[in-house]
């Protein structure tokens, strides 16, 4: 029996999760901005809930309050003087109203109310007043809390005539609440300044290290020591030994290689020389054939082993190099055409990059006739392109031209296959440097191969 999640579920699953991806997607990649919004949520948060409780809440319990004890004065200066509605009474009333609660009273003569007064949008004291003076008094009356910022005037039908009392605002009304406001909004931004400056603290060492790393995977030589928090610390000795290790694995594999090499061109050295004792003949030609053979296919295999370890980085002039592989190419009968645009010296490892780009040549020579050469440095990026007019590569096999001792073209004849390690040695070298190799469709109509690295 299988069980199956109602429709609502799912729903409510997909629209959770595209919720997910969608702020994801608006969400700052940094590590340093992520650490700000780490920081500054909480803050906005903690903002918001102070802000509503005391707005919403304690001031607006205070400004009742404040607002409820003036009415009850006023409620009581009226009950006193109707008790005994003399003239006598009345001044005695309004010296203690001055002297004793602030307020200023006088007794106007029988009249009409003024008409309301346009009230502003956000207004908790006329709506707190005209509530309060309702509740208790119960009379008709006016009030204006907009024509004098300071004052409030309250207008109140009485037994003869009108009173009018005038009271300072802030006896109805908690206007200090502001202070606080702006006291807290200080306090974020201080604690936002030393955030920040403390991150960024945090953050340079890990972008000292990202830097570390990606300068030694270019072969540069870049000194570094760890810095910052004890974790950081920790993965930059991490990436101290990792260096190491790889460093005396590429020593290692260099001096076995040296070793192999030297062995091998001895005992090739030594098939010369016993085939240059022997009498000469069809037999001994061919026999010299496949040794120089052996000798050339040794010396790819062992450039492929080699790749570009042990080579330093260095400024290298890339238009006299695209130069010296044109004179090179037209010698062999290959018209070329190259052009460079950009800053042309760029900081990689000489010969290796050499032998990249020479092997993407010598692939254009063995397949076209016409060259052409596009290299630019833009945008923190050395781009070329290497274009032939041969018969191309099939889209679905250009990734196989990449893997070593895979030869394409149907000929087994070693003079005119090669050894198939040519683009593989080009991929590795620019790989080496960061970047890559794609093979495309060339505007010649043969085969197009763009290199691209960081520089």
């Amino acid at each position: 029996m299988s069980l199956t999640l109602p429709s609502y579920v799912k729903r409510t699953g997909d629209a959770w999760r595209s919720g997910a991806r969608w702020l994801a997607d608006r969400m700052p990649k940094g590590l340093y901005a992520r650490s700000l919004l780490i920081v500054i949520l909480p803050v906005v948060l903690l903002q918001g809930v102070i802000a509503y409780f005391f707005m919403e809440r304690h001031w607006q319990q205070v400004t009742l309050r404040m607002s409820s004890s003036v009415v009850s004065e006023i409620a009581s200066i009226i009950e006193l003087y109707e008790a005994n509605p003399q003239q006598a009474n009345f001044e005695l009333i309004d010296r203690i109203a001055a002297k004793r609660l602030g307020l200023d009273i006088d007794l106007l003569p029988k009249q009409p109310l003024p008409p309301a007064v346009e009230k502003p949008f956000f207004s908790i004291l006329d709506a707190y007043l005209s509530r309060e003076l309702s509740r208790q008094i119960a009379r008709p009356f006016w009030i204006d809390t907009v024509g004098r910022s300071n004052l409030v005037e309250i207008r109140m039908q009485v037994e003869n005539g009108v009173l009018r009392v005038i009271t300072h605002r802030n006896q109805a009304y908690a206007s200090n609440s502001h202070i606080f406001i702006v006291w807290m909004v200080i306090a974020s931004l201080v604690l936002l300044a030393v955030a920040v400056a403390f991150l960024r603290n945090q953050i340079r060492p890990i972008l000292r290290l990202a830097r570390a790393a990606e300068d030694f995977g270019k072969g540069r030589d870049a000194p570094f020591s760890p810095h910052g928090a004890r974790e950081v610390r920790q993965a930059g000795h991490a990436f101290l030994e990792m260096r190491d290790r790889i460093e005396r694995a590429i020593d290692q594999r260099t001096a076995m290689l040296n070793g192999v090499s030297h062995d091998l061109r001895t005992i090739l050295t030594r098939f010369k020389l016993s085939l240059a004792m022997l009498p000469e003949g069809p037999e001994l030609d061919e026999l010299q054939g496949d040794v120089t053979e052996m000798q050339r296919m040794l010396e790819a295999y062992l450039e492929f082993a080699r790749g570009s370890a042990g080579e330093a980085t260095d400024d290298t002039d890339m238009r006299e190099l695209l130069e010296q592989l044109r004179v090179d190419a037209e010698r062999h009968g290959h018209p070329t055409n190259v052009s460079f645009t950009g800053e042309p010296v760029v900081r990689v490892r000489p010969h290796s990059f050499k032998r990249l780009i020479t092997n993407l040549v010598a692939n254009a020579q063995r397949y076209g006739k016409k060259i052409a050469i596009d290299a630019a440095n833009a945008e923190h990026f050395l781009t070329i392109h290497v274009d032939d007019d041969g018969p191309g590569i099939p889209p679905d096999k250009r990734d196989d031209a990449f893997r070593p001792f895979v030869r394409l073209d149907a000929a087994r004849n070693q003079d005119e296959g090669g050894t198939g390690l040519g683009l593989a040695i080009a991929r590795d070298i620019a790989r080496a440097h960061g970047g890559d190799i794609e093979l495309t469709e060339s505007p010649l109509g043969g085969l197009r191969a763009s290199v691209r690295v960081p520089v």
